[in-house]
């Protein structure tokens, strides 16, 4: 069957908005492009080209488990961050423009030679991104995932920077060695979804992406928890912890945060102006 750019892409948005999806054209448009490698200008300008048989049966595919609710990201294997292209995998969280912005405070907080860790590091992005952009500095990336470390490791090694990350499977810093002041900066972006509020997620995430990198349970501080409470024995002097957080954990946050051990120096919202990102200094 010879279907052009055109009429499959038609036809496409068609099925997708059908089925619910938000900006069916665009993502009709994302996901031809994928299929026959080619940019959103050469679909444009080619609009009457046909696919082939190949190549059309590839798009439908695409289009059915897209309409079926999964994220386009484990369709294509890829999302971008920080202006990088990562693998993504259904074991790994989807990364996000939110956590960006805990890149961004990290690289402010950090020395030319860091030591960083990790908690929870997923496909790597944080990890990695760090590492691009500071390129003197060393990170452990734990996660208690095995199949997401093999993707964080593939990441490492795409961009270049796996000879200066260790990974290690661990739930938080349990399979750590317990040397006093190992790093000098401590990031996370942890599960923080209440249990409660799983069931009220677009349906891309609460289907598709893994229930581990999504919610500890309960309230959703679980992790968070235990991350004020341990992360001071593998800080440095005046070391930074930094973490992200649920949109309604904010003031909570400050409650549970012991003055005695952390300064919070700030929570910076995200780009609705929602708190975000929690910076906190070991004292």
């Amino acid at each position: 069957m010879s279907v052009s750019i055109s009429e499959a892409l038609r036809q496409a948005s068609q099925q997708l908005d059908q089925a619910g999806v938000a900006e069916a054209r665009r993502e009709a448009g994302s996901l031809l492009s994928h299929v026959v490698g080619k940019d959103r200008t050469f679909l444009i300008s080619h609009a009457e080209e046909l696919l082939d048989s190949h190549q059309f049966e590839s798009f439908e595919n695409a289009i059915a488990r897209r309409a079926a609710g999964e994220p386009a990201q484990y369709i294509t294997g890829t999302q971008d961050f920080f202006g990088r292209a990562f693998r993504v995998t259904p074991d790994v969280l989807i990364p996000r423009p939110e956590t960006e912005l805990l890149v961004e405070a990290a690289l402010q907080m950090m020395n030319a030679n860091a030591v960083i860790c990790d908690v929870g590091t997923g496909s790597g992005c944080i990890a990695i991104t760090l590492l691009c952009e500071c390129q003197d500095s060393r990170v452990v990336a734990v996660d208690v995932s095995e199949a997401a470390l093999e993707v964080a490791q593939e990441n490492a090694r795409q961009l270049l920077v796996h000879e200066k990350i260790e990974f290690v499977v661990s739930d938080c810093f349990a399979a750590l060695h317990q040397s006093e002041g190992r790093f000098d900066l401590i990031v996370s972006n942890p599960p923080y979804v209440a249990a409660n509020q799983l069931p009220g997620l677009q349906r891309e995430v609460r289907d598709h992406e893994p229930l581990v990198a999504l919610s500890p349970g309960a309230d959703g501080l679980t992790v968070i928890r235990r991350l004020l409470n341990d992360a001071p024995r593998f800080l440095s002097a005046n070391g930074y912890l930094l973490m992200e957080i649920g949109f309604d954990q904010g003031e909570t946050i400050k409650q549970i945060v012991d003055p005695n051990i952390w300064t919070l120096k700030e929570i910076r919202p995200d780009l609705q102006g929602i708190p975000r990102i929690v910076v906190l200094q070991k004292n």
